[in-house]
Parts: C-alpha cells; sequence; structure tokens
C-alpha cells in the first residue's frame, strides 16, 4: 500500500472514531440535560399536585372524621382533568389504589419504595413511549395517601433518536468531504517522497547525474538536500572507480605492451644464438640486445616494485637540511660527462622520509637528462617559500607538449617511446614520483615548452615541528 494511502487510511480512522465518540457524547450530554430538566418539571409537578390534594382535601366540608375513598376520588378526578392532561395514581395506607387514570402503568415497584421521607421517579418504557413516574407521600385528615404521577418523555427520546440518525449522516458527509481533502494533502505531503523514489530508480537504471526536485523548506526538503548531497557523493564515487578501473585496463595493456617488445628481442636473438654460430661481431651484438633487453625488464619490474611499496608505504619523517639532498644530486651526477648539473639553493630545514626524497630528485634529474642533449646544462635548484620549500628540476631539452603533460606522470606513459627505450626508460619515473610525493602531502608541477624544455617542481608543506630557526628565516 502507498505511504500517501496509508495516510489517508489512518486519517479517516482517526477522524470517524473522534467523531463517533465526539457525537456520541455530544449528542447523550444533550439528552441527559433534556431528561434533568423533564426530571425536575415532574418531581415539580408532583409537589404541585401534592399542594393540591392537601388543600382540597382542607376545603372539603367535614361530614366525617376521615377522608372518605369516594372523596378521595373525586379530588384525583379533578386534579386530572385540571389543566394539562396528566396521568396520576392515588394509593391508600396499603398500598391499594383508590384512584388511577386510564392508561397508568400497573407496576407497584415505585409505590413500594415511596415513604414519608423521599420523594422517587423512574423511567419506565410503555407501548413505545416513555415516561417519569413520580411518587410522593400526602397526609391528608389523618390519612396516609400515596400520588403518583406519570409525565410523558417520549419526545426527549426521539429528539436523542434524530440527533443520533442527523449526527450520523452529518459525520459520513464530514468523512466523506474528510476523506477527499485528506486525499489531496497526503498526495502533497508525499511528493517529495515520490520524487526521492524516481530519482532513486533513475540512478538504479544508471543515470547517476539525475537529482530529486527540491520542493518544500521542511524536513522533507532538507531530506532532498541531504539525498542529492549523497548522490553527488555516490556519482563523484563511481566516476573515480571508473576511472581507476580504467586506468588499470589501461596499466595492463601498457605493461603488456611493454613487456612484448623485450621479450620479443630476448626471445629471437637467443634463438638466433642457440640455432647458428655466429662470427664474434654479431655474437657480441646479439648478446649486447639481450643484456640491453634483459636490464629494462628489470628496471621496469624493479619500478613496478617500488610503486607497489609505496602505494602501502607509512613513512617515518625526520627532519633535516636542504643541503643533504643537494649533496647527494652533486655526487651522483659529478661523473657523468654527458651532462652538465648545476645546483643552487637556500638553506632551509624540511621533514620527510629522506630516502624517498631522494628517489624522488634523482628520477627527476635523471628524465631531465634524458630529454637533454649530450653535454646540455640541468638546473636543480631549493627555495623558500612561504608555505613550504620548493624543490625544482629544470632542463633546456626537447620540452612536452601541452596536451601531454597531464598524462605523462601515468604508468609506461612516454613521449617519445623510442628515445624513451634507447636509454632504457619504463614510463615509470614519474608515476613512482608522483606516489611519493602524495605520501608528503605535495603533487607535481609540470611547466614545459616545446623545444624550449620543461620544469618539474614540487613544493614540500612545512610541518609544526620545524625548527624556530627556520620559523624566525619567515
Amino acid at each position: 500500500m502507498k505511504f500517501s494511502y496509508k495516510i489517508l487510511l489512518c486519517s479517516i480512522m482517526i477522524m470517524a472514531a473522534a467523531f463517533g465518540i465526539g457525537g456520541y457524547f455530544f449528542v447523550n450530554y444533550v439528552f441527559e440535560t433534556s431528561m434533568e430538566r423533564e426530571i425536575g418539571q415532574a418531581m415539580d409537578e408532583s409537589s404541585i399536585l401534592q399542594f393540591a390534594f392537601e388543600t382540597a382535601a382542607l376545603n372539603i366540608p367535614s361530614k366525617y372524621a376521615v377522608l372518605q375513598d369516594s372523596t378521595i376520588e373525586e379530588i384525583g378526578l379533578n386534579l386530572e382533568n385540571s389543566g394539562e392532561r396528566r396521568l396520576l395514581r392515588i394509593s391508600d395506607e396499603n398500598r391499594e389504589t383508590l384512584y388511577a387514570s386510564e392508561g397508568f402503568v400497573e407496576e407497584t415497584e415505585l409505590l413500594s419504595s415511596t415513604t414519608a421521607q423521599t420523594k422517587v421517579y423512574q423511567v419506565i418504557p410503555l407501548n413505545e413511549h416513555y415516561y417519569i413516574q413520580t411518587g410522593t407521600v400526602i397526609n391528608a385528615m389523618d390519612r396516609i395517601l400515596y400520588l403518583e404521577t406519570m409525565k410523558d418523555v417520549t419526545e426527549v427520546f426521539a429528539e436523542r433518536a434524530q440527533g443520533f440518525s442527523v449526527y450520523r449522516r452529518l459525520t459520513l458527509i464530514m468523512l466523506i468531504s474528510c476523506s477527499v481533502a485528506m486525499f489531496f494533502i497526503s498526495s502533497w505531503l508525499t511528493r517529495p517522497i515520490r520524487l526521492l523514489t524516481r530519482a532513486t530508480r533513475k540512478m538504479t537504471e544508471g543515470d547517476y547525474g539525475y537529482r530529486a526536485e527540491q520542493i518544500s523548506q521542511d524536513e522533507m526538503g532538507q531530506l532532498t538536500i541531504d539525498f542529492n548531497r549523497m548522490a553527488e557523493a555516490l556519482e563523484e564515487n563511481i566516476h573515480q572507480l571508473e576511472n581507476e578501473v580504467r586506468a588499470r585496463e589501461d596499466f595492463i595493456a601498457a605493461f603488456s605492451h611493454e613487456l612484448k617488445t623485450p621479450l620479443t628481442a630476448i626471445i629471437g636473438y637467443a634463438d638466433l644464438l642457440r640455432s647458428r654460430k655466429l662470427d664474434e661481431e654479431k655474437h657480441f651484438l646479439s648478446s649486447n640486445y639481450i643484456y640491453t633487453e634483459g636490464k629494462r625488464l628489470e628496471t621496469m619490474s624493479l619500478r613496478l616494485l617500488d610503486i607497489i611499496v609505496t602505494k602501502r608505504y607509512e613513512i617515518e619523517t625526520q627532519n633535516f637540511g636542504v643541503e643533504v639532498l643537494f649533496d647527494y644530486l652533486h655526487d651522483m651526477f659529478a661523473e657523468k660527462d654527458d651532462i652538465r648539473l648545476t645546483c643552487s639553493y637556500q638553506e632551509g630545514r624540511v621533514r620527510a622520509e629522506i630516502n624517498l626524497l631522494k628517489t624522488v630528485l634523482l628520477n627527476l634529474v635523471d628524465n631531465a637528462c634524458k630529454a637533454s642533449e649530450p653535454g646540455a646544462i640541468v638546473e636543480v635548484y631549493g627555495e623558500r617559500r612561504e608555505q613550504g620549500y620548493l624543490f625544482a628540476v629544470k632542463d633546456y631539452g626537447t620540452g612536452i607538449p601541452e596536451e601531454e603533460c597531464k598524462k605523462i606522470t601515468e604508468a609506461f606513459y612516454m613521449v617519445d617511446k623510442s628515445r624513451s627505450r634507447s636509454k632504457n626508460g619504463a614510463g615509470l619515473g614519474l608515476a613512482l614520483c608522483t606516489e611519493i610525493l602524495k605520501l608528503h602531502g605535495s603533487e607535481l608541477q609540470i611547466e614545459s615548452t616545446l623545444g624550449e624544455g620543461s620544469c618539474f617542481s614540487f613544493l614540500l608543506p612545512y610541518e609544526e615541528v620545524m625548527d624556530s630557526e627556520q620559523k624566525a628565516d619567515h
């Protein structure tokens, strides 16, 4: 059952119960009020008849010392016929009937409970009519008599029945009217839920960009806002997962392609050495091809292992001066004749894992050397900045096309594949650098102009544990 129908059904049940109980108590209250008024009038009329009987008895000539039965009948007849039509009964001391109006009830239960100190009444049904029967004691000329009256109150009961009938019809009309109104109200109240349901169905079908419409500012409106935020986060996560899956597939394809070329060369030259007797020069060239491609496979496997380990690495940082890094690079490339490495830096201290940072700088310098002509200058410099310490490696080589700057940090991506392979490259150095810098809260920045050279830099953020000496410099 729909939620709007549940709201409608519950509302109808509550309204029906409220109208029914309220109507019952209201009509019954009116009825009881009318009955109390009629009972009061009946008791007052009984008192008036009692007084009238005693007065009439006193006005009769005293022939006898005791009031005669015939006189009592005469007075009862006069009282019955005086004014509006009324029913009465007069009984003697033994509760034997002396006078009774035609149609007076024959039961004597009330009469038996009537005493001199009390006036009693009861409501009795008789021939589809309702009466208030009263009883009182009359003391007239040394005789104790019992006077009973009957007042017709059928109209009060008829009004109660009519009230219930009218209220039932009114309740039915009100229920129908309120049900129609509640149907539209419940539909309006549950519209945000329907919109959210439609949004979830769209997202289930793959439309992750679909958003639920916000139509109110209440709790349902806030729920819609939270749902849309959740949908945005979900869409972002799905796109991220899709990109990761795509990147993984591209990685596997690139890895397979990179393995194919050296393995083909190794197998081919190994088969040549095995199946033929070659002269010394061809034997050396074949062996050299096998050695070169084997070294490239070794470099590739080591770089892949470094990337995998780095992604799972929990670094332990230490505070050290930057001169350690620049001295290390100078020592590594000092004896190379095909490149001129220059180092310039401002003194400072950083907090990092020193060996990983050496790996980053070593890869950046190595890439700069591969992109430069023999004898070219490669600059390495460091500067203190407000946010951190900047490391940069600049070359004046071939440069990188603008559209490829965003791709070169991907595994196995090489701008010039033939040049990279000839220098034992695998396209994994910058991917490794990117992972290491992520561990240090930094990222690689690339500036390059085709034919003029490139600059690779990263900013290592300062830590609160830096020496007060360096903080004073800033």
